[in-house]
């Protein structure tokens, strides 16, 4: 019995195999995952030598001392942060402002403008294009040409506009409208606190993919001081395996030893790279099952 209603005898098996399936996908999604976390923090031989599973083997702070010993780590660290932040305001900001209008009935031409969105979901301008249109905004080495380009995504916005369709029913927009509230009382006083659930899954797509973000720095940034993280660790793993071979070319360390420095910062540079996104999860997932079903339950 489960809430008064009593359970078959084909439930429990079915919910008894679905909880073995489940555990076993968690399983098969954590091994990777704890053993790149024991790697980072095991010795750089051992690592090397493969003896690392799940268990730290031979503590070791060697690797993350090579690392944050570079003084761009901090840089790095601080422009993701500022990236993530400042474009996830701005890409939120404008999914939702676009995904409502959507969702109203009355806007005249929204198949049209809705059209006109997915239509650069199939169709785009390229790569070279995209550069110039970036340069000759002026927007070269600075933050906007990292946040700009790719602050809007369509999928996003057919998401935002779903959930809008189908978790804020037309009498509540009536019934505002009747005690005199215009189009900005009804979005930021009834739409935005209902909308908790669908930002909060906005916020964690765009965050996740700007502090992921490698390409577009590359592409666009020129100075080192203005990098973000991933093309820190980037940059430090080329310059450890440089190191790596010069110092084995003098013959200082042997061909094994400076493998293993190489090796063991691998795992190293992943740990620093995931963790924010990973202590940043816990505080939305709550919001995300439900916003992100809710959201695309229909088109």
């Amino acid at each position: 019995m489960k809430n008064g209603i009593k359970i078959s005898r084909q439930d429990r098996i079915f919910h008894f195999i679905n909880g073995i399936f489940l555990i076993l996908c968690a399983f098969i999604i954590l091994i990777p995952l704890v053993n790149v976390l024991s790697s980072s923090f095991s010795s750089p031989s051992d690592v090397l030598n493969g003896k690392v599973t799940f268990f730290p083997v031979n503590f070791s702070l060697e690797s993350y001392g090579f690392v944050f010993k570079d003084k761009s780590i901090m840089s790095g660290y601080l422009h993701s942060i500022l990236y993530t932040v400042l474009g996830t305001l701005i890409s939120v900001s404008m999914t939702i402002l676009a995904a409502y209008p959507l969702s109203r009935k009355f806007l005249r031409g929204r198949k049209l403008f809705l059209a006109f969105f997915m239509f650069t979901m199939f169709f785009g301008g390229g790569l070279i294009p995209t550069y110039i249109v970036v340069k000759n905004l002026h927007m070269l080495n600075t933050i906007w040409a990292v946040i700009i380009p790719n602050c809007l995504s369509v999928y996003n916005i057919i998401i935002a506009r779903t959930f809008f369709n189908e978790q804020i029913p037309v009498e509540l927009y009536e019934a505002a409208e009747i005690d005199g509230a215009n189009d900005f009382d009804v979005f930021f006083k009834i739409v935005l606190p209902l909308a908790k659930a669908i930002i909060a899954v906005m916020a964690l797509f765009y965050a996740v993919g700007l502090w992921n973000m490698y390409f577009d720095a590359v592409l666009y940034l020129n100075s080192y001081d203005k990098y973000p993280l991933q093309v820190v660790l980037r940059n430090i793993m080329n310059n450890a395996q440089v190191q790596a071979s010069m110092v084995q070319a003098t013959g200082q360390v042997s061909n094994t030893d400076s493998l293993a420095i190489t090796e063991s910062l691998k795992y190293t540079t992943i740990v620093c790279a995931s963790v924010p996104m990973l202590l940043l999860y816990p505080f939305v997932q709550k919001y995300f099952t439900r916003g992100i079903m809710i959201g695309s339950l229909k088109g």
